[in-house]
């Protein structure tokens, strides 16, 4: 065999090995990732669907629905991981260029989850959870003989009937929105064109429903860490007022046993009930904080929230340099990029430390959506219960998941909070090229992020700040507190540590309005 055909065939070979090593790469992710969601959604189904008790069919039907829906909800957290992935591995390869034991971690593999996640994606959309609906809901042609079979075959027809709906949609929008010859015959390309159309307008409305949730679910997450957390409460003997609220639901709980309030008035019953929730609920939470230990009662709430606040502020601080980018310059319009060429150069000006800030943005607002779209009153019906999630609402969580998942790279690129590029078909989106969409995008994240910060915060701010000194001291210090340049400063304090209003500290009065101290 001649050199050169030696050549060609060790290059072939290498080709063949590098197929191969990602083929095994992408199955290994993938079913940690399965195995994963397959806890999750057995921690929360309702055991009674799956038991073959009343109807082994039934049964059988539902295990088959919950595996399509535990390949959903894999897709989608793939989805999740997918830039944070592609960030951590560039910054990786820029550290350990000639690292023999990372040259696996390579843009052929990056390139390849990013294709795998987007036909994923649009299988589980369009096929597998209607399927998965339709299916549950199924139970065979009218005459014909039951079985599964007879349910595969209702299903198999319901879901071709809608897909021709859906198609026939398409193309009926896609003719009116451009009516030449050229988008006149990609009309006749379903994988070309009708997928990546339809997908485009799915991802449209995820980044749009991302749009709207992130906001309302940063807001969400501060009242919801002040409920988990133990709020530091200075000068305040927490013995004393455990002991008294045990004394007052002894004293409550006799009265409802007794039967009677005293000998000359009638025992509201319902009202004492309710008496007796309220304060077991307080000493709960009194109960709560009396286990606390000193340093999660005083630092543990305060930090937390001092790290959504600078989060937050980042996030906004970040999309409003990224308008200024569009405005002045047309390369911070996101696209996509056909080859993912990686370790060659970061993509932040901070080096490694900005794309670890990168990734925690990117966790923190899918977090903050996720959040945003359960504390909706929209979809709060759609909360899954531990042990007690039927089969149906567990199908909506997963379209629901999969949908903000999969715009989140398209939502992270929009807004700038990345300069890692689109990879594969997530870049073919028609809207990503519009400059009015983009621009106006941005400009609703930043100014919904900040009117729910200042709603938030602000408020819990002033309105801790006039409990906390109209307690002991009259209008007139108020108003001197108001006008006071250290009062944004002093009110934040206040909102961190409530409590500290009772120390014995000297208020010193202006006496005149335009001089304030």
């Amino acid at each position: 065999m001649a050199p050169v055909e030696q050549d060609a065939l060790a290059v072939r070979e290498q080709l063949f090995h590098e197929r191969v090593r990602e083929c095994i790469i992408c199955a290994l992710l993938f079913a940690s990732l399965y195995i994963l969601c397959h806890f999750i959604i057995t921690h929360f189904k309702k055991h009674a669907d799956f038991t073959a008790v009343l109807d082994d069919e039934d049964a059988a039907v539902n295990r088959i629905a919950l595996g399509l829906c535990t390949f959903t909800l894999a897709v989608a957290l793939g989805a999740v991981l997918l830039l944070p992935f592609s960030i951590i591995s560039n910054e990786v390869l820029l550290s350990f260029p000639q690292n023999y034991y990372i040259q696996w971690l390579n843009g052929s593999l990056i390139h390849g989850l990013w294709n795998l996640v987007f036909l994923f994606s649009n299988m589980s959309l369009v096929f597998l959870m209607p399927f998965a609906y339709f299916f549950t809901e199924s139970e065979g042609f009218a005459g014909s003989k039951k079985g599964i079979m007879a349910r595969v075959y209702e299903t198999s027809v319901v879901l071709l009937l809608l897909t021709l709906l859906v198609l026939g949609m398409v193309w009926v929008a896609s003719a009116i929105v451009s009516n030449d010859a050229a988008s006149r015959q990609s009309l006749y390309d379903l994988w070309e064109y009708y997928l990546p159309y339809l997908y485009s307008c799915i991802s449209l409305f995820g980044v749009l429903l991302l749009l709207l949730c992130t906001p309302f679910g940063l807001s969400t997450m501060f009242t919801v860490t002040g409920k988990l957390l133990v709020k530091p409460r200075l000068l305040e003997d927490l013995d004393e007022q455990l002991s008294c609220t045990r004394f007052e639901e002894a004293a409550v709980s006799h009265r409802i046993r007794s039967g009677k309030a005293s000998c000359w008035l009638n025992l509201d019953m319902e009202m004492l009930r309710e008496q007796f929730f309220a304060i077991r609920s307080k000493r709960r939470k009194l109960e709560l904080r009396h286990r606390a230990s000193p340093w999660q009662r005083n630092l543990g709430y305060p930090l937390a929230m001092l790290v959504l606040l600078a989060l937050t502020g980042i996030s906004v601080l970040i999309v409003c340099f990224h308008v200024l980018e569009l405005l002045l310059d047309d390369a911070a319009m996101p696209r996509g990029m056909q080859d993912a060429s990686l370790g060659q150069v970061s993509f932040s000006i901070f080096g490694s430390f900005g794309a670890a800030l990168q990734v925690v943005l990117i966790f923190y607002l899918m977090v903050s959506s996720v959040v945003g779209f359960y504390s909706s009153p929209l979809f709060t019906r759609l909360l899954p219960e531990r042990q007690d999630t039927p089969l149906t609402k567990i199908i909506g969580n997963c379209v629901s998941l999969l949908v903000l998942s999969s715009a989140l790279p398209v939502f992270s690129r929009t807004l700038g909070i990345t300069r890692f590029d689109l990879l594969g078909d997530f870049g073919r989106f028609n809207w990503l090229g519009n400059f009015y969409i983009v621009f106006l995008y941005n400009m609703g994240f930043a100014g919904l992020t900040t009117l729910c910060l200042v709603k938030k915060v602000s408020w819990a701010v002033q309105a801790e700040l006039i409990r906390a000194f109209g307690e002991n001291r009259d209008m007139g210090s108020q108003g001197w507190l108001l006008g006071c340049p250290l009062c944004p400063t002093l009110a934040l304090t206040l909102s961190l540590y409530p409590g500290l209003h009772k120390l014995p500290l000297p208020v010193t009065r202006c006496r005149t309005r335009s001089k304030p101290c």
